[in-house]
């Protein structure tokens, strides 16, 4: 086992635990910062997102918090536009150098988006709260949701980022009479059979380490169920703030 890893996996599992900010958010970046490949840290990630989140569907279809309707809708539009994203780069052959650019730059955009939601999340409940919109009736728009689907798929396939915060605020904003824990519950149900696709298509591609897979997923199973013991208010108040601005700093300089 290699040590550092598995710290980085504790401690990005701690964050996600904490705070319920996605894991790939955090793990890319700090896979670059020890030196992975792009495409390596996007492909291990990716299997990583899939079996840790693979538990969490599990306990929300159990609570009742999950809305497989909504999941299968998003599933129709994301799984073969990760399926099409991965012919492609398969198809094209680009140079390891060219294909790390593409990547640092879809993460890095990646990054800013989840930066914004997590920041912005707030203020649309409040005004949601202010208009009246939470006493929507639900209204199913299947259209729509597949669509996000294709997007989400896009996204994550290219960077393993978007699949919780952004997927969550999408859904926030389609269905705003859903409850929070059956859209928390709906996204997680949704981003398994994505990650799983688009990281098997990775380690297909080449771009998946499986020893640095098993050194992050011993740190990161026991950091997440440490997170998920202690009280949320904390990470509410300020935590959750400092992960944006540090997330959107890191995406800034990929980009930039």
């Amino acid at each position: 086992m290699e040590w550092g890893y598995a710290i980085a996996g504790l401690a990005v599992g701690f964050i996600v635990g904490l705070t319920g900010v996605g894991g790939g958010s955090l793990m890319t970046p700090n896979l670059l910062w020890f030196g992975i490949s792009p495409a390596t840290a996007v492909g291990t990630d990716l299997l990583y997102a899939a079996l840790t989140k693979m538990g969490g569907v599990t306990v929300h279809h159990r609570q009742g918090h999950v809305d497989w309707r909504i999941a299968g809708w998003l599933t129709v539009g994301s799984v073969p536009a990760a399926l099409l994203v991965l012919a492609g780069l398969s198809y094209l052959h680009l140079p390891e150098k060219m294909l790390d650019t593409l990547f640092k730059l879809v993460l890095g955009a990646a990054l800013l988006l989840t930066a914004a939601a997590i920041l912005g999340k707030p203020l649309l409940l409040r005004w949601l709260g202010r208009s009246g919109a939470a006493e929507l009736s639900f209204e199913p728009r299947v259209g729509l949701t597949v669509a996000t689907g294709v997007v989400l798929g896009v996204l994550v396939t290219l960077s393993s980022i978007g699949a919780g915060a952004l997927g969550t605020l999408a859904l926030f904003l389609l269905y705003p009479a859903l409850p929070t824990s059956r859209l928390v519950g709906t996204e997680i149900a949704h981003a398994v059979p994505l990650t799983l696709v688009a990281g098997l298509g990775h380690a297909g591609l080449g771009n998946v380490d499986f020893s640095l897979l098993f050194n992050l997923l011993a740190g990161s199973l026991p950091g997440i169920w440490l997170g998920s013991k202690l009280t949320r208010q904390l990470a509410e108040g300020w935590l959750r703030p400092a992960l944006a601005v540090m997330l959107a700093v890191i995406g800034g300089k990929l980009v930039f």
